[in-house]
């Protein structure tokens, strides 16, 4: 990249590249070098946008954390509608995969950046804690609307949830079949959710 030559959307540019090292290598190997030099741009353009590497990795937590907000905020409007299972699993499918696995991994190797996230965006919301947040809040919704049994806990619910995501998260070899294997697990365990079918 010739010196002067403004990038647009660097930042962008630079999470997208340690979301595919921290996939590809795990995020304890993710450095300010590997990013750049995977990034193709000079090492210093790195700190010429972030203070340093915990810096870095906080913004992207955040950034991230902000995807997965507000696409887990629209499981409110879902319900009455769709079917539970597939409307919980909808809401997962409209962040990418290669999004839920590094976040994932990168806030499980690095708890510290939760409370940075929070700091920001408030209790509940690093990582998978805003779906666990929206999902017991949907399984709640539905309850009151006849669709999920008046025995079920909505708040185990969501934790199960999560958990399935959380666990194929981590140990997701590629992102090309992540979400269709959240889909068919959440899908298995539905009657353990002791979600009602939808009449006919």
């Amino acid at each position: 990249m010739p010196r002067g030559v403004a990038i647009p959307e660097i930042r962008q540019q630079l999470f997208a590249v340690a979301e595919r090292l921290i996939v590809r290598d795990g995020p304890g190997k993710l450095s300010g070098r590997a990013v750049t030099s995977a990034a193709g741009v000079a090492t210093g353009l790195l700190y010429a946008h972030f203070t340093d590497l915990d810096g870095f990795l906080a913004d992207y937590a955040l950034d991230r954390a902000f995807v997965v907000s507000a696409r887990a905020a629209t499981l409110a409007e879902r319900a009455g509608s769709g079917e539970v299972v597939a409307n919980l699993c909808d809401v997962m499918a409209a962040v990418p995969p290669i999004t839920v696995m590094a976040s994932t991994r990168l806030l499980v190797a690095r708890p510290d950046l939760v409370d940075r996230v929070r700091a920001v965006l408030g209790d509940r919301t690093a990582g998978l804690e805003a779906v666990e947040s929206a999902a017991a809040a949907y399984f709640f919704a539905e309850q009151r609307l006849g669709r999920v049994a008046a025995s079920a806990e909505p708040e185990l619910l969501a934790q199960a949830f999560v958990g399935v995501v959380q666990h194929i998260a981590l140990t997701a070899k590629t992102g090309s079949d992540l979400h269709q294997r959240i889909r068919q697990t959440v899908t298995a365990l539905s009657g353990g959710f002791a979600v009602i079918a939808p009449q006919r």
